[in-house]
Formats: structure tokens, sequence, C-alpha cells
């Protein structure tokens, strides 16, 4: 059940969402995303405090002489991918648009933060984090080195996601790991460079980066346990500039990603293991490293306590038979892992609806329903008002 003061607050989420969305801006550069969220949280009388990691907001709602306090966290970056939908709100900024839903997590804990400061029924603190920098550039791991939890000492901390192909209407939660960890590799292959018609006189190190690609796929296969999941993907190959020359470097990049610490050491030990043998094989040099832009993702894992409370307020909105508790965790990854490592918490999936074949998450054609916008906002109110009861 939806209350209707939220189901009120419609038309502003959407607008604040497609002015979000027209206007996308990548890591660590949410200036006007922020100065959005920080003009709406200022309106409906809720203290704000900006900086940490540049651009992240934090608004702090208190109510009553309880001691007891949680955090809500939404993401606020986009993504550099040239937008290919024909609506009149599309990214008005080439190369980069809203791709996986961020502009409607901030619209919801927006609605959200002015029905609690309007009237929402709880005793404690709410700490409303709009982090920056989700996209593989860990902004959640650099609000917590510059201090977020000591500025705003939550007690527990809660996240939200969209996902397509979930309908519309439904949450999906579960103790334990939900998102996979994240981790970059980046070889660079080093040889003597050569003219194309005499490659006895030089290396090919495109030969070496070509043979590793395909050892690269042995590793889940036949060095990670069967009942493990893992994966492991190649995303980029770099080398040469001419047609007729053997260059003297190549460069493969890729991502891996697991749901246990022990089977992460053991892909990155493989990795650089069949890197350096391809090296050795070929005669050339390589350059290993792991994480060079970002610290890596751990696991998302939800404590079972936040779970269960997860899914109170999830069942009280959407009700007992929209919620699956049971999900098949993600491979993808996410940064709000850093912040359950330092707070218990739960991060939920709430349904975006078919994706049509083609508006998939970091899809040029996504967009996010508008349509669930009042359930988010309702489902955060209701957790708040369970969890710090007045």
């Amino acid at each position: 059940m939806i209350d209707s003061k939220i189901l009120a607050l419609h038309d502003d989420m959407r607008r604040w969402r497609r002015q979000i969305h027209q206007y996308p801006e990548t890591a660590f550069e949410e200036t006007a995303t922020a100065r959005l969220i920080a003009d709406q949280l200022q309106q409906s009388g809720i203290e704000v405090h900006q900086g940490l990691a540049g651009t992240g907001v934090v608004g702090v709602l208190r109510r009553g002489n309880g001691t007891d306090s949680l955090a809500l966290r939404a993401d606020m970056d986009a993504l550099f991918i040239q937008e290919q939908n024909p609506f009149a709100y599309a990214s008005r900024h080439p190369g980069k648009m809203h791709a996986c839903g961020h502009d409607g997590h901030c619209a919801m804990l927006l609605g959200a933060a002015r029905h609690l400061a309007a009237r929402g029924h709880f005793n404690g603190t709410v700490y409303l984090i709009f982090q920056p920098a989700e996209e593989g550039r860990a902004g959640a791991h650099q609000m917590i080195s510059e201090g977020l939890f000591e500025q705003f000492p939550a007690q527990r901390v809660f996240g939200m996601h969209n996902f397509p192909d979930f309908p519309v209407g439904h949450f999906a939660v579960k103790t334990g790991p939900m998102m996979a960890s994240f981790d970059c590799f980046e070889i660079t292959f080093s040889g003597q460079a050569t003219h194309a018609a005499m490659p006895h006189l030089g290396d090919d190190v495109l030969v070496a980066a070509a043979y590793l690609v395909t050892q690269l796929q042995t590793i889940v296969s036949r060095r990670i346990d069967p009942a493990d999941p893992a994966v492991i993907s190649v995303t980029q190959i770099h080398g040469g500039n001419t047609w007729n020359a053997l260059p003297a470097s190549a460069v493969v990049r890729g991502t891996f990603r697991c749901f246990k610490d022990t089977v992460r050491a053991q892909l990155e030990h493989s990795i650089s293991h069949l890197a350096q043998a391809a090296a050795n094989s070929f005669g050339i040099h390589a350059g290993i490293r792991f994480n060079p832009e970002n610290p890596g993702y751990p696991v998302t894992v939800n404590s079972p306590d936040e779970t269960a409370s997860a899914i109170r307020a999830a069942s009280a909105v959407a009700g007992d038979n929209y919620v699956d508790t049971t999900p098949t965790p993600s491979m993808g990854a996410e940064d709000f892992a850093f912040m359950l490592q330092q707070k218990p918490g739960c991060y939920i999936w709430i349904g975006n609806g078919s994706s049509d074949g083609n508006c998939l998450l970091h899809n040029p054609h996504y967009d996010f329903n508008d349509d669930i916008l009042p359930l988010g906002a309702a489902y955060w109110v209701k957790l708040v008002e369970n969890e710090l009861p007045a």
C-alpha cells in the first residue's frame, strides 16, 4: 500500500528524474546534479552537507529524541554512453547518459526525503546519502575514506537499485551475497618492434595477446571449483597503429568477478600466472596491473537482520507475493559493498519492467521507468518508519 501523499509527489519525482537524465554527469563531476539535490533537500527543510568525495551530498533529518539512526543511499553518476533515445528529455551532453537508472534512484530518495520531512512518523536520525562515482570509480570508498561514517554515524545502511526484467511492482532481496566482486586487470606485453615482412627479426606481441585471451578462458573452466560462480571477461585489446609493422607493445584489459574472497584471490593469481607464462613463451615482457583506476569492488553482502527489515518494508508497500526472497545473485557489482563492509545493511532490487530486448542496463536505449518512482519512495519511507518507530 502506497500512501496517497507519496503518490501526490509522483509528478515532482518525474520532473527531477527527467531533469537529471537530460543533463547527465559522470564520476566526480556531478556538480549540477548535486546542486539540484541539495536545493530540493533544503526546500524540504532538511539539513544539507556537501563536499565529501567532491560532489557528494548528505541530508540529515532528525525527529524526536531517539538515538537510533540509519542511512539511505542513492547514486548520482551517469555513464560514458551516447544515448540513442528519441524522447524530449534525452541527454544533452554528448557521449554521456543515465543508462543505469541513477537518475531514478536520486528522484526516489528525494521523494522519500520530502515526505519524511513533511509528515514522517519516526523517532531518530535518517542520513540521506547521495553518492558520486558508483560506475567503476568507487565513490562510496572515497566518501568513506573522507569520513562519511565519522561525520554521519549511521548504525545501519540501505541501498536500492532498479532491475530490468523484474516486473513493475516487485522487489527482490536476499541475505548474503547479492552482487559480485569487481576487479580490473591490465596486461602490457612489450617486445622488439619489426617490419611485418620480417617477423623473425622482432617479437609479435599481438600473437601473444591473442594467445592470452584464449588461455584466460580456461581459468574459470579448469581452475575454479564449478560450484563457485566466477567470470573473466576481456574487454579491450590495443596494439599497433599501422598496416606493415609489428608493434612494440600490446595491451589486454578486462574484468573478473565472483562471490568469494578466496576465489577472488585465486582469479588474480591465475591471471598473473598465465600472463607471465605467455610472455615467457614468446620471449617478451609482461607488465601486470590490477585495479589501476579503482580499488576493486568487494562482494555486496546483505546482513540477516537488515535483510529482514528490507523484506518487511517491501512487503508492506508491494505485498508479500511481490517480494522475491530467493533471487539469483547478479554478477554485476556495486560499490555500495564498501558501505556494507563498514555497517550492517541491505541492498534491494526494485523491478523496472521489461527490457524489451534492448533497454538493458548500460544500453544506449535504456530509460528508467517513471511508474516505479512512488513505489521506491514508499519503500524508503516505510523502512524508516518501521526501523525508527515513533
